[in-house]
């Protein structure tokens, strides 16, 4: 196949400055919470940020995302903001799907002792986040809205 023969990806892009683009991918939310956090450090003067802290942050976006992909139907809806920089900032993230069923924390193993795939990313999402709230949605499915510190 030669180059002219490949075609590019298209690019949505929105005149709209506050329009969020919605991640297909947990990579897509993680990369959408460290650019959140860069923007919002160069916006506020402020010169570091805890880096454990980011990574709680990373980890619990590509959590619920992924939970939303595979036990919600999809993702519907997501945000990410950065609350509060001053005294107490953390990222606020936001996760919808097309789903009414609560997430559950599933014990590591069954009833006879063997150990179970997955049933972690719930309780890491709920024990790094300061903030857990599950909503249903008007319009069918959920929306599950977190803040995890960054300090």
């Amino acid at each position: 196949m030669s180059e002219r023969d490949t075609t590019r990806p298209v690019e949505r892009r929105s005149t709209d400055p506050h329009h969020r683009c919605r991640p297909c991918r947990p990579a897509d939310a993680r990369k959408a919470v460290e650019h959140a956090v860069t923007e919002c450090r160069g916006l506020h003067g402020t010169a570091s940020c805890d880096v454990r802290a980011l990574s709680d942050a990373v980890l619990v976006a590509s959590e619920l995302t992924t939970n939303a992909i595979l036990h919600g139907g999809g993702i519907t809806d997501f945000q990410v903001d950065v609350v509060d920089p001053g005294a107490h900032p953390g990222v606020l993230l936001s996760v919808c799907d097309r789903s009414h069923d609560l997430p559950v924390a599933v014990p590591p193993t069954d009833d006879r002792g063997h150990r179970r795939l997955g049933g972690r990313g719930w309780p890491i999402v709920c024990r790094l986040a300061r903030e857990v709230r599950v909503a249903d949605l008007p319009s069918g499915g959920k929306r599950i809205t977190v803040v995890v510190p960054l300090s």
